[in-house]
Formats: C-alpha cells, structure tokens, sequence
C-alpha cells in the first residue's frame, strides 16, 4: 500500500478588513461555500484521508475545519504545523517526510504558492496555480513517507470550485 497526499488550498479569503494581519484572515462567503463543496466532491469518490494536517493561519485552519465536518472527522484530530504557513517547497517536504507511518493517506491544508510548487516538484504534475479550495491529489509507491521526494509522485486528479460551475 502506497501513500496518498491530498494537498488542499485555503478557500478564498476576506480582504475587507486591513487592520488584521495575513495570519489572521479570514475565509469569506465564497470560502465559506467552496470548501464544504469541495470536501464533498472527495467524500463521493471515497478518498477521505485518514489524518488532516493544517497550517495555523485561520484561514487554512477554518478550510480545514470545514473539511472535517463533511467528512465526519472530529475537529480535535487536525494537527496544526506552523511550519506550513508561508512554507516554501523545502519546509512542505520536510513536514511531508516526518508524518507517521501509520498512516497512509494524508490532507495538508496550506497556502500558494508554496502548494502549486509542491505539486509540481513532487510529481508529474504541471498545474500553472492551484486556485482557492483547490485539491491536489497525488499517490506515491512507497511504505514510508520520508522516502517521498522529487518527482516520487504520481498525479491522481486535480479539481477546484470552478471547474464545476460558477463564477
């Protein structure tokens, strides 16, 4: 059994208010909307990932949390990594090697362009840019995640709120 990472984008986040800092922001309307979307979009295809690990920035962790609640994971279970917030591919391989074995399949909720980067190092995957509460999904033919690496991974399927309807 090989190992399966979901990566996830934050849903688009509210700009409205300047006095709060990036690491504050929160999701508007339309995140709000698109994540519990897209986390149903997964739950059909029965690829719910068995651990959820997410940036700490609200924006990333809300995303998260509504990802969770879709697919009946208790909201206690998301493991928050700072290292995520503003993490450049390096620090995203880094959290991606260290995860525990015992699980096979994993979300990481985070940020761009950092995410679209680590796609597109980590498989054959060419994605220009991952927009808001876009998912990522990659498969990988090893028991151990600290053997990913470059170009380890295979592209399983792309998918974000706009290639389905709206806006």
């Amino acid at each position: 059994m090989g190992k399966q990472l979901l990566l996830i984008r934050h849903g688009k986040s509210d700009w409205g208010n300047s006095h709060i800092s990036d690491f504050e922001r929160p999701l508007n309307a339309r995140g709000l909307r698109n994540a519990p979307e897209m986390a149903g979009r997964i739950l059909k295809k029965d690829l719910v990932p068995q651990l959820l690990v997410s940036s700490p920035a609200i924006r990333a962790l809300t995303t998260a949390r509504n990802f969770a609640e879709v697919w009946n994971k208790p909201l206690g279970q998301i493991q928050e990594e700072s290292s995520i917030y503003e993490a450049n591919v390096m620090a995203l391989l880094s959290t991606v090697n260290k995860l525990s074995d015992k699980h096979n399949s994993v979300a990481l909720f985070g940020h761009n362009p950092g995410l679209t980067e680590f796609a597109n190092y980590l498989s054959n995957a060419n994605i220009y840019n991952i927009p808001t509460c876009g998912t990522v999904l990659m498969e990988f033919p090893f028991e151990k995640w600290e053997q990913i690496s470059h170009h380890t991974g295979n592209l399983l399927a792309f998918d974000f709120p706009k290639s389905a309807d709206e806006d």
